[in-house]
């Protein structure tokens, strides 16, 4: 009952620029055939801002509304939606996010993500999605590699440069962001992250 009463009209505001930002990307990545996602720039801020849980449930709902409008391929990809709202929350609670440790824990938000895509991508679409990044997998399909590794390789590369960016954008906009609005959309007796 208490995390009901705690779900304020802020963070709901937030929630939902989240799943925007998480649909735009996700559509601009789409149409320009980048090898990066943009899906999870806004899962980055949910999870970064007011926590876990939230980043799950934008990254999740993000998901579904651009399976059903433009991406069927990003339904299936909601368990690594999932893993990003999770470890981007606690990595920016951990301050692994911050500073020189940036790079590291960009790593280790974009390892567990690159792996359930990884497998996602072969086993149930044979190495070929809408991204951009299936052209790197044919690549190195056609030299020779095995079609899981490939797809493992490509996702360790793009997953990281895409998660690097979702947390670079986020540390900016997080550093622009008052005190003070931190705390009313946190509902924390102090602003920081």
């Amino acid at each position: 009952m208490s995390e009901r009463r705690n779900f304020t009209t802020l963070k709901q505001c937030m929630v939902a620029l989240g799943i925007v930002l998480n649909i735009v990307g996700a559509f601009i990545a789409l149409n320009l055939r980048l090898p990066i996602y943009l899906d999870s720039v806004g899962t980055v801020l949910s999870g970064a801002l007011l926590g876990p849980v939230y980043g799950v449930a934008t990254g999740v709902l993000g998901s579904l509304i651009s399976g059903i409008t433009f991406d069927i391929y990003s339904l299936y990809y909601a368990p690594v939606q999932i893993l990003t709202g999770l470890m981007a929350g606690w990595m920016f609670r951990t301050k692994w996010l911050s500073g020189w440790r940036l790079p590291l824990g960009g790593l280790a938000v974009s390892l567990p993500t690159s792996i359930a895509s990884a497998v996602i991508t072969a086993f149930l679409f044979g190495g070929i999605t809408s991204s951009g990044s299936s052209y790197l997998v044919i690549l190195m399909s056609n030299l020779g590699m095995n079609l899981t590794l490939s797809c493992f390789l490509v996702q360790v590369l793009t997953d990281y440069a895409d998660k690097l960016i979702a947390v670079l954008l986020v540390t900016a906009a997080l550093k622009a962001l008052p005190a003070e609005m931190k705390m009313k959309i946190r509902g924390d007796k102090d602003g920081s992250l």
